[in-house]
């Protein structure tokens, strides 16, 4: 069952398009990671989609609920991180909590055990009755999050939580993200963290000028561009003869480096394993230095998929 859907979403701010027929669908209880180049429209699509801002065209729901008819429903669905930090630095972290509680009409009591049992459960609870201000910039990002779960909402927008965290800091991001799709929460992040969406994503989006480009799991994404073959050999006399060998998998040109004694080739996923290649330049005699299969990463996919000479070419 989709719990995000969103069908030709178009939204245009003057003369600037930032989506152009978006269409989205996220499972529930998983991690979609909306994945782009700057403008390409993922922090516009999140907005939409979290009630602040409308369309200009198309529709969407989210959690059952038509975003542009029923944003209150949509609102008391959500919760909504955004690319800044929106606590406040001179209370404490518990404060925070409390607070936000008591916006959302919990009560003292009972925003005052909600609060306590965040902190725990993110491993807070001894920083919690210390100022925001002293705490580190994966602290804050956490709190962060905690602020968006004080009435544990079905659906999770993220617009890039981790910018400007330090490895560690991300990580600890990562396992909480995970964490809160294995208890049924469905999130969506925005992210330009490629390694990010890797690690947590269990589908993969990517927009380009404000449209889909290429979705799927991480792994079927790689796949669907193949992997690359890495051949060096010891005398440059061997090339021709490896070539000729390689090219039986290759699914584009075999490229050539004479002083590296390199030939590199794409092949589809699957298609060749690293002793299969290896016995077959053994029978023609070629003497390799290093061979390697190796997949591609979604770094590579991404570049792929956003580049304009490529997306022209395939429209023609």
């Amino acid at each position: 069952m989709m719990t995000i859907e969103a069908a030709g979403l178009t939204k245009s701010f003057g003369a600037v398009t930032a989506l152009d027929g978006l269409d989205l669908a996220v499972a529930g209880g998983s991690v979609c990671a909306l994945l782009g180049p700057n403008g390409a429209g993922k922090t516009t699509a999140v907005r939409i989609l979290a009630t602040l801002t409308r369309p200009d065209a198309g529709h969407a729901t989210v959690a059952g609920h038509d975003v542009a008819r029923r944003p209150r429903q949509v609102r008391a669905s959500i919760g909504l991180v955004g690319q800044h930090a929106a606590v406040d630095d001179d209370l404490t972290g518990q404060e925070n909590l409390v607070i936000l509680g008591l916006m959302y009409h919990l009560g003292r009591r009972a925003a005052r055990q909600r609060a306590a049992a965040l902190l725990a459960e993110f491993q807070l609870a001894e920083a919690g009755g210390r100022l925001v201000k002293t705490w580190s910039g994966g602290m804050r990002r956490r709190l962060d999050l905690m602020a968006s779960l004080i009435v544990a909402p079905p659906v999770l927008f993220l617009d890039e939580p981790t910018t400007g965290l330090d490895p560690r800091s991300r990580a600890e991001i990562w396992s909480t993200v995970r964490g809160l799709a294995r208890g049924g929460t469905t999130v969506l992040l925005s992210t330009q963290y490629l390694a990010e969406a890797d690690e947590i994503a269990d589908a993969v989006v990517i927009i380009n000028r404000g449209k889909v480009v290429a979705q799927g799991s991480p792994d079927a994404l790689k796949d669907a561009i193949g992997a690359r073959v890495d051949i060096i050999v010891a005398d440059g006399a061997d090339l021709r003869a490896a070539a000729a060998e390689l090219s039986r998998w290759a699914t584009g040109p075999v490229s050539e480096d004479l002083d590296q004694r390199r030939l590199t080739a794409p092949v589809a996923a699957g298609a060749v394993s690293l002793p299969e290649l290896v016995r077959q330049l053994d029978a023609a005699g070629v003497r390799a230095e290093d061979v390697s299969v190796r997949r591609p990463t979604l770094e590579e996919v991404f570049l792929d998929q956003t580049d304009d000479r490529t997306q022209t070419e395939a429209a023609a």
